[in-house]
């Protein structure tokens, strides 16, 4: 039971945010968290690797650079075919290494309706792949 000496509005939102990262704690650790994100290109084939704690997507839109995306510690990457699988126990950490490779490929100054190539985020579930 969780409970707040805050009255009103923001005891409650309080008491709703704790209790609600307890149930995330408690559903981590019994089931765990994943993550499935597309690799999606259209004018140059994207290739993804997982190099220790790094996400490497080469060949972004024909660029020369690779562009690195970071890995919190406790998460697993695995790259089957055009998904990416991000478990973990952490949903903290396994959002945000998905948000990481989300940004890495991030598209500034092109038409998102006509350039989609990026990674990006499809489906959430609980319980480890």
């Amino acid at each position: 039971v969780v409970t707040s000496r805050l009255k009103g509005r923001r005891g409650r939102a309080l008491v709703g945010t704790i209790a609600s990262h307890i149930e995330n704690l408690i559903t981590g650790v019994t089931k765990g968290f994943t993550y499935r994100l597309k690799v999606i290109y259209s004018h140059f084939p994207l290739s993804v690797k997982v190099e220790g704690d790094r996400v490497v997507v080469e060949n972004f839109k024909g660029e020369k650079q690779k562009r690195v995306a970071r890995v919190l510690e406790g998460v697993k990457v695995k790259v089957e075919g055009d998904d990416v699988v991000v478990s973990g126990i952490d949903l903290e950490a396994v959002s945000q290494t998905a948000a990481n490779i989300e940004l890495a490929t991030k598209s500034k100054g092109y038409d998102p309706r006509v350039f989609m190539d990026g990674i990006y985020v499809y489906r959430k579930e609980v319980g480890l792949t």
